[in-house]
């Protein structure tokens, strides 16, 4: 969907002096001087890609959501702006049991809402029951139904909340128990499935608390205004435990998914950071003092809708697979440094090299098709490739289907959506072959292998299922952390890529930001591309 080009925003953004200008006369009737001006607010404008779908922490389930989640909202656990380890958030201290098994974390006493109301153990019990229950639905159920004794249960709606096993032991004390040592639960926990919301609030003005007037928030930003398409604005909160520390005075975010105008807002000063740049100025804009890149946790992949055929054929899978230059895509297409990718999760090194589940071969594709019964591509059914509205997006489409044409003789059609229809078109499976992008939610394979590809997880729109690989997962949950656990997750992983062909990897990331550290403290080039806007400050 279009969005309107907003070249003037700047000028909206002006604030007037925050002192007065009256003069105060001496007693001897000479006037004494001015009183000097407050200083100027500090204002951070970005770019964030596109319209969020919610606020609602139940709801949301991408990048876009998760930027908007940091500044308004806090878990047990935030992050560490440059390491992105979990770091004491609404909770300032725990501890874990001997057996990995029973977390206890200790919440601070000074820890309230934005009215003022104080955050307790309960609220959090209250909040996760909320996330995990059958009645939202929420995307992200089943990370902690993976981790959480009971919670699976509960969820499938075979048991009741009682069953899951999360306590309040005083006002200040939350506890939960693990059905498996989980060894990357921690960095977890940051994750906006995990959050603590205003029950309050929510009990009063139901679905509609999230809206300016009603918003209520725990984190380091209060919501200030949301105007769809436009902007949304966040300030320095005044009951955050630590808004000491808070820096920024207001943060605008603009829902901008056309690159060439938010890399144009950059160029003239409108915005301080953008995320990404379209192919066509990525040469100029590398050449730009704020360019940093890094290798990043991401991978970059197509869905197929295994629901319908003839995606559900393993041989045609492989065949779209296999008839695909990565390098030639890597160098010609996106540009931006990406690694040509033949597995889903991106390696860690000395930990978990990158799988290798297949390899391009042409000639191997069109026989594929062949036996799947389309020889040359003849009697293919109507294909689509579907993807978010983006440049960049689309020129990777454009070079798929060019490929897919040359190569296997089929010619299929590609569309685009804006952020939230294409969300629910994919989780309603309401599609062909469509785009996906995976940003780890902690640095552990798990969070590829398992919240995409497990059958029942709410980010598995291709709807992948395979039992044994189901298995592996089940058996790595209850393993504690190194290498034999690590290698159950690679089988796990060649079986889904290398045998399967549940997704169609096409590379690992290298992100691309725009940001002049110059001027601006705090941010980081990290692991996951993600970026803290507590720890951002003006030089």
């Amino acid at each position: 969907m279009k969005k309107a080009i907003l070249m003037l925003i700047a000028a909206a953004l002006i604030f007037g002096s925050l002192a007065g200008c009256a003069k105060e006369e001496k007693a001897s009737g000479t006037a004494m001087e001015a009183a000097p001006a407050a200083a100027e607010p500090v204002v951070f404008k970005y770019v964030n890609g596109a319209e969020p779908e919610s606020l609602d922490p139940s709801v949301i389930e991408g990048n876009v959501e998760h930027n908007i989640y940091m500044a308004l909202f806090e878990g047990l656990v935030g992050y560490d702006p440059e390491s992105l380890d979990a770091v004491p958030g609404t909770a300032e201290s725990w501890e874990v049991s001997a057996d990995s098994l029973t977390w206890t974390f200790h919440l601070r006493k000074n820890a309230v809402w934005s009215d003022g109301t104080p955050i307790t153990a309960q609220q959090f019990v209250d909040s996760w029951l909320r996330f995990m229950s059958p009645e939202t639905a929420a995307v992200y159920a089943y990370l902690p139904a993976m981790v959480i004794k009971g919670a699976a249960e509960y969820n499938a709606g075979e048991a009741g909340p009682e069953t899951v096993a999360i306590r309040a032991l005083d006002d200040y004390t939350f506890q939960f128990d693990l059905s498996g040592p989980a060894p990357y639960v921690l960095g977890m926990l940051t994750h906006y499935a995990f959050a603590v919301v205003p029950m309050h609030a929510i009990e009063k003005y139901g679905d509609a608390w999230t809206r300016p007037e009603n918003m209520v928030s725990n984190g380091p930003y209060n919501l200030v205004s949301w105007t769809p398409q436009d902007k949304i604005v966040v300030e320095k909160s005044k009951t955050y435990w630590d808004k000491a520390n808070v820096k920024l005075d207001q943060i605008v975010i603009y829902p901008i998914d056309d690159q060439n105008t938010a890399t144009n807002m950059y160029l003239n000063g409108e915005v301080d950071w953008i995320p990404e740049t379209p192919p066509n100025q990525l040469d100029k804009m590398k050449l730009d003092k704020g360019y940093i890149t890094n290798p990043t946790f991401i991978t970059y992949y197509y869905e197929f809708n295994m629901t319908k055929a003839p995606f559900n054929d393993v041989r045609v899978r492989k065949a779209l697979a296999m008839a695909i230059d990565r390098q030639e895509l890597v160098d010609k297409v996106t540009r931006g440094g990406q690694f040509p990718a033949f597995g889903l999760t991106p390696p860690l090194p000395g930990l978990y090299p990158a799988v290798v589940g297949f390899k391009e071969d042409f000639d191997a594709a069109r026989k594929l098709l062949a036996d799947a019964g389309f020889p040359g591509g003849k009697g293919f059914p109507e294909t689509t490739i579907l993807y978010n509205t983006s440049e960049g997006h689309k020129n990777i489409a454009q070079y798929v289907q060019q490929k897919w044409s040359e190569v296997l003789g089929i010619n299929v059609n590609i569309e685009n959506q804006e952020w939230a229809t294409f969300l629910d078109t994919r989780q309603n499976q309401d599609f062909d072959v469509a785009r996906a992008g995976w940003q780890g939610d902690y640095v552990d394979p798990n969070t590829f292998l398992t919240d995409l590809l497990y059958s029942g997880s709410g980010n598995n729109d291709g709807k992948y299922n395979n039992p044994k690989y189901d298995e592996l997962l089940a058996k790595a949950a209850a393993m504690p952390g190194g290498k034999a656990r690590f290698d159950v997750l690679r089988q796990a992983e060649e079986l889904a890529i290398g045998t399967d062909m549940a997704v169609m990897p096409f590379y690992y990331y290298s992100s691309a930001n725009w940001i002049d550290r110059d001027v601006w403290g705090g941010w980081y080039a990290t692991v996951q591309d993600i970026h803290p806007p507590k720890s951002i400050y003006k030089k």
